[in-house]
């Protein structure tokens, strides 16, 4: 627990109303979006400004109090949440964009902005930005960046890291680094900015983040199409990254999962049938790319049903059947999500083999499969499991790692995988990242216990 004087302290620093530590109020702060993860704290702090982080780091390196940082808590990993009883850093009043830059394409957004609020922006000064996700509402600058968010438009445009020009960050030493010029080019040394993205927070708080924009598409069809098995989606998949220059998303899922969004969002059914597998694909371009899709489509094997939208409320609403997954999933209790992802010829055998490993395990359980799948990128949900039983998470991860892939695409290590760290870092890399650890965060007060493995 934080002592009194400490709470002097740090009420000095932010003002007494920006210093929580009535439960009620620190309810919201202690469980994952999930709510798979439950931690507790006695207290949150809420700077207002990089100065004001700087001066808690340096307040709590001083008395040894140890920070979870937060931004939305939109993560699925435990990484945002304090475990341990840490202090809570919450980040949410740095909301500000700064210096939207319409000649170069680039804005400033402070780490408690959302990303949707940095969409608006970039659309006002006429460009967009180009990372989508559907907790867009809610999820934040600083917590992209610290987990190097990717989702649904990686395939055009790449993750968080591809859109980061550059960062203001405190370290855990409580010093401040600041480079927000927004350079494309600049060659004086170590890339700072590549480093945070993705640490989840273990080396420094990200306090703002200058972005890369892109170019506005005019025109977007969306279409979803219904395919006769698994492997025929995903073999589609890749087919349309070669014939189709206009791809900005294609999202698989299947049967199971649509059917579960349509009952819990009360969603009418896309096609009079039922079938097993789904792409939902966008395209944009400065014309018209319905002509191109069609033909591209028209191509493909094993395709049974086709409908399309070309913007408004229709492409929103085939969107829907795909961004619902979440929301629709959390309403059978806490799940088990393991965002993942292998190469691509290895992606048709995930699919199929996942759903097997977890019934020889838990008969009882149901595992819900979703994900990007031009990317090799699988979001794995299983319900009807003891939030702390890790049994199947450690079979999944172990089948991902023999196909050569990643045990974390999306949402970072956390605490919830970093057990596992080893199954895809070596021993050499992860005592690299220990040593990084060591040098920005030498008192190990910020985010212990996420990410890094138990020495």
């Amino acid at each position: 627990m934080v002592e009194p004087r400490q709470l002097r302290e740090l009420r000095e620093i932010v003002g007494d109303e920006h210093v929580l530590v009535d439960e009620d109020l620190l309810s919201s702060y202690v469980v994952d979006f999930t709510g798979r993860f439950r931690g507790w704290s006695g207290c949150v702090v809420r700077p207002g400004s990089t100065q004001e982080v700087a001066a808690i780091v340096s307040t709590c390196r001083r008395n040894g109090i140890r920070l979870t940082v937060q931004g939305g808590n939109t993560g699925l990993v435990g990484g945002a949440v304090p475990l341990g009883g840490e202090t809570v850093l919450s980040l949410r009043r740095l909301s500000r964009i700064d210096h939207v830059d319409p000649r170069s394409g680039q804005l400033t957004a402070g780490a408690g902005v959302s990303i949707v609020a940095v969409q608006q922006a970039a659309a006002a000064a006429g460009w967009a930005y180009g990372v989508d996700f559907s907790s867009r509402a809610s999820a934040t600058v600083g917590g992209s960046v610290a987990t190097n968010a990717g989702g649904l438009r990686v395939l055009r445009h790449g993750d968080t890291r591809a859109q980061l020009l550059g960062v203001e960050a405190v370290l855990g030493t409580a010093a401040v680094v600041s480079r927000l010029s927004g350079l494309t080019k600049d060659n004086t040394g170590y890339h700072l900015p590549g480093l945070l993205c993705g640490s989840e927070g273990t080396l420094g708080v990200v306090t703002a983040a200058r972005f890369r924009l892109v170019a506005p598409l005019a025109q977007r069809v969306v279409a979803l199409l219904a395919f006769r098995t698994p492997s025929d989606a995903v073999a589609a998949a890749g087919s349309l990254r070669r014939q189709l220059p206009s791809l900005s998303a294609a999202e698989l899922f299947f049967d199971e999962g649509l059917s579960l969004v349509r009952e819990v969002l009360s969603l009418p059914t896309p096609f009079p049938s039922r079938h097993r597998a789904y792409l939902l694909l966008e395209a944009g371009a400065d014309h018209d790319p319905v002509t191109e899709l069609s033909a591209a489509v028209e191509s493909l094997h094993g395709v049974e049903a086709v409908a399309v939208a070309t913007g408004g409320h229709g492409a929103d609403q085939l969107w829907r059947y795909r961004e619902g997954h979440t929301e629709a999933i959390n309403t059978l209790g806490a799940p088990h999500k393991l965002d993942v992802t292998v190469p691509m010829d290895a992606f048709a055998e995930l699919v199929e083999r996942v759903p097997e490993v977890v019934a020889r395990l838990r008969p009882e359980a149901r595992t819900w499969l979703f994900g990007h799948a031009a990317e090799g990128s699988l979001h794995v949900n299983v319900t009807g499991v003891d939030p702390a039983d890790e049994e199947v998470d450690e079979a999944v991860l172990r089948l991902v790692a023999s196909l050569e892939g990643s045990i974390s695409a999306e949402h970072g290590i956390g605490r919830a995988k970093r057990r596992w760290l080893d199954l895809c870092r070596s021993s050499a890399e992860i005592e690299a990242f220990r040593a990084i650890k060591g040098a920005l965060d030498p008192d190990g007060i910020l985010n212990p216990g996420v990410l890094l493995p138990d020495s």
